[in-house]
């Protein structure tokens, strides 16, 4: 456990050794500390606050990638703008400041389902189909090919990598009924497949994801944009 503020140090690695999957803590008040730390031994996992004088957590992230065998990473932190970053660093969890011990049991359950290498929580592969109209002529089309869904009235535009079509459902119906297939809602008239995002871009506050081959670039309201975050964390860190 990393952080430059004594309490909150100390209040984490309680909570952590309190966990019954931890089995020893090893604090370290600077990212340079824990740099010399983990160059002497293995550690399973680090938590890691960002905001430090000297080298960063996010620094430190970038040069634990290089290891060998790097360690999960979880970031904990009271500044919730760094969350892309964490992504690009395949952090396994971004914990917001204050931490509660339920919050913190589940970065250690992603902890310990990224070292056991478990596939419980990556979902499974989607074998739906949906059933969509064309001149009198109904086509059937994988929902896993689908990389985001726009709003139209009445209607919802499916659309995949090569085409869109036109799908008599309202887009609250969808949004309900694939949640489980990974489609969340990032804007009042868009649905995105989480599969599909390849990237999240932050620029002056505003947030977008670009999804599928052609990188088409998809808005997120503000409201939105915390929540997609952490799904997007969540779904790209758990398993091997």
């Amino acid at each position: 456990m990393v952080d430059d503020e004594k309490p909150a140090l100390d209040e984490l690695a309680y909570l952590l050794a309190a966990e019954p999957r931890v089995t020893d803590v090893v604090t370290s008040s600077s990212a340079t500390e824990a740099l010399r730390i983990l160059q002497e031994g293995e550690v399973d996992a680090v938590f890691l606050d960002i905001q430090m004088p000297g080298l960063t957590g996010l620094e430190l992230a970038q040069v634990l990638r290089r290891f060998r065998n790097p360690p999960p990473v979880v970031f904990v932190t009271a500044h919730e703008q760094h969350a892309v970053e964490a992504f690009d660093l395949r952090a396994v969890d971004y914990v917001l400041k204050p931490v509660g011990a339920s919050r913190l049991a589940e970065a250690v359950r992603r902890v310990a389902s990224t070292l056991d290498g478990a596939t419980e929580s990556a979902p499974a592969r989607d074998e739906a189909q949906v059933a969509v109209e064309r001149g009198g002529v109904t086509r059937f089309i994988n929902r896993c090919d689908i990389t985001h869904v726009e709003a139209q009235g009445d209607y919802a535009r499916l659309h995949t990598a090569a085409e869109s079509h036109l799908l008599r459902s309202p887009l609250t119906t969808l949004e309900e009924e694939w949640a489980s297939a990974g489609f969340v809602r990032i804007h009042r008239s868009l649905l995105v497949s989480l599969t599909h995002v390849t990237e999240v871009r932050m620029d002056g506050g505003r947030c977008t994801v670009v999804v599928g081959p052609r990188g088409e670039e998809l808005v997120v309201s503000r409201r939105h944009t915390r929540e997609l975050r952490e799904l997007l964390l969540a779904s790209r860190t758990v398993g091997p």
